[in-house]
């Protein structure tokens, strides 16, 4: 007989806004790094705590109005969060994030039934019972003059009594890069554990609003690319039942570097073998085992905040990264030497993209051609996130998370990278595959190297 309980339990729905008159009415033009992401889906997160004495009426009394105050007072500094995404029809008026007094963040509290330990394990799990936990945003409003209004940020905090909470998290990727949202949670974390933001005005470290990139020509070039019909726009969602499970794969700090030996004897020309070169060579290799493409492209993400000339500060607000893209047949990548190649491969890519002080700018203006280019393979593996950022250190008062999951995998094929929770030299890598792939993708992963 099904269980009468149901999954989630609604608590409390809230509106946080910044304190009022604090936030002047601002529009920040999106940039380029921003366009590019204006149809693709939203980010969603989930942090796991672990509090096993907590219960439903302590989670109400003392950590909801904590919540919620120190994100008001977060988004005193962070105001976009709360604002709109604006995209105007016909591109008549590049897009822009717009925050007006009154805008507010929709943030949701409420209790879940499910299995606090299954769901912040490593093992492969359902990917539909995530789907409870991570917040809508809201629907997008066109009914003016086809003017779509798109929410850019939604939070739901859940209790699962005497077990713990998960704080879920979903944005607007035109709104904020991995580095954007590192900076705004270590704020609103700083600020949930001391009470005010004093930290942060003394270290001065304020986001940057100012549009320090500066190219009109490619913010056209991909408006013209980027084609969103602003009427009846609806955003993508999650939803189940879906036919993936999930699991999260950690390469010790040993294993990495007996990876990166076993590259610089094989090809001791390889200009950078990294942490990150390696693991992503593994990682790909095990994953083209377990599929059946015949081509696959890999793509890691590259903060440009620092290469671009002149340098942009890391406090600069929105989005700032690219992407190296890799190419290889299927075939070479589960070969004997397959990972030799996939390193190999990588290594160069990053190098080349790193090295050459005009090297990102190079290749953003040739992606107008690399859109349309049919020798790019449908299947394309995009790394999300980045080591640098250490998520584990997230302390909301209630220690470090228990464990982290990127939900917006499951849009296509993801791999999310952090540093490990135990170790940052570690790396964890989140996998959302269909079952078989999944047991697949586990026999080659614990091979290790041929």
């Amino acid at each position: 007989m099904a269980s009468l309980i149901p999954i989630l339990t609604v608590l409390e729905q809230s509106q946080v806004s910044p304190p009022p008159t604090l936030v002047k009415d601002t529009s920040i033009p999106l940039t380029f790094y921003d366009i590019f992401y204006l149809v693709r889906s939203p980010m969603h997160f989930l942090y796991f705590y672990h509090l096993p004495l907590i219960t439903t009426l302590q989670f109400t009394e003392t950590i909801v109005p904590n919540l919620k105050h120190s994100l008001s007072i977060t988004l005193q500094h962070f105001f976009p969060y709360a604002g709109n995404l604006l995209v105007f029809p016909s591109h008549t008026k590049k897009p822009e994030i717009r925050y007006v007094e009154g805008d507010s963040v929709t943030v949701t509290f409420a209790e879940c039934n499910l299995d606090f330990l299954d769901l912040t394990g490593y093992h492969p799990r359902n990917c539909d019972k995530f789907y409870h936990l991570i917040p809508l945003l809201e629907n997008v409003n066109s009914k003016i003059s086809d003017l779509v209004k798109i929410p850019v940020f939604s939070v739901q905090v859940s209790i699962f009594p005497n077990f713990g909470i998960s704080v879920g998290m979903s944005i607007h990727h035109s709104l904020a890069d991995a580095t954007t949202q590192f900076n705004f949670l270590k704020v609103w974390t700083s600020i949930a554990r001391f009470g005010n933001d004093e930290s942060l005005l003394a270290n001065n470290t304020l986001p940057i609003y100012q549009r320090l990139v500066n190219y009109p020509e490619l913010d056209q070039m991909f408006l013209d690319v980027t084609k969103l019909e602003t009427k009846d726009y609806q955003l993508p969602r999650l939803c189940g039942p879906t036919d993936k499970v999930r699991a999260t794969f950690v390469l010790t700090r040993a294993f990495i570097n007996k990876l990166k030996q076993h590259v610089s004897i094989k090809v001791p020309t390889l200009p950078y073998v990294s942490s990150l070169t390696v693991s992503c060579a593994y990682i790909w290799c095990c994953l083209a085992q377990s599929r059946d493409d015949e081509r696959q492209a890999f793509v890691i993400p590259i903060n440009c905040r620092t290469r671009m000339d002149p340098p942009i500060p890391s406090d600069y607000f929105g989005n700032c990264t690219w992407s190296c893209l890799s190419v290889a047949n299927a075939s070479v990548l589960t070969g004997s030497e397959g990972f030799i190649a996939a390193a190999k491969l990588i290594g160069e890519n990053l190098h080349k993209m790193l090295s050459d002080k005009d090297g990102i700018m190079k290749d953003i203006l040739v992606w107008k051609d690399l859109s349309i280019d049919r020798s790019i393979p449908s299947t394309i593996i995009v790394i999300a996130g980045t080591p640098k950022l250490k998520l584990y250190e997230m302390d909301f008062g209630w220690g470090k998370p228990r464990k982290i999951e990127r939900v917006s995998l499951d849009y296509g094929a993801f791999i999310s990278i952090d540093a490990g929770k135990e170790c940052d030299q570690d790396l964890e890598f989140g996998v959302c595959l269909k079952p078989t792939q999944m047991h697949h993708f586990v026999q080659v992963f614990n091979l290790g190297l041929p």
